[in-house]
């Protein structure tokens, strides 16, 4: 069940510009929460790139595969990706932070 108190943006959010004027307007002045949230954000893209490919691996067509449905997991897909980087601790925003938080004020 999705938690609408999750204030993990959707994918569709995340997008260059987009993001960077979605993370000022939170009003965090830290650079550092900055950080983590961007990379929690690449964390979600990544597990989505992930999604999209396991999904394109599979070994026949659905029964009622047509390009409502294929939208339609698509955007699920989105969504389970956003959910699973703020639940599932698979370390790249880590070490991102790791990686970049060097280079931060």
């Amino acid at each position: 069940m999705i938690d609408p108190s999750n204030t993990m943006p959707s994918l569709s959010q995340i997008s260059g510009e987009q993001a960077l004027n979605n993370l000022k307007s939170h009003g965090t002045n830290d650079k550092q929460d900055e950080l983590r949230k961007v990379a929690e954000q690449f964390e979600a893209i990544f597990l989505n790139q992930f999604l999209k490919q396991a999904r394109q691996a599979k070994l026949a067509d659905d029964l009622f595969s047509n390009s409502a449905s294929k939208t339609y997991q698509e955007m699920l897909d989105q969504q389970y990706a956003s959910m699973l980087s703020g639940d599932v601790d698979l370390g790249i925003a880590e070490g991102l932070m790791r990686q970049f938080g060097r280079h931060v004020e």
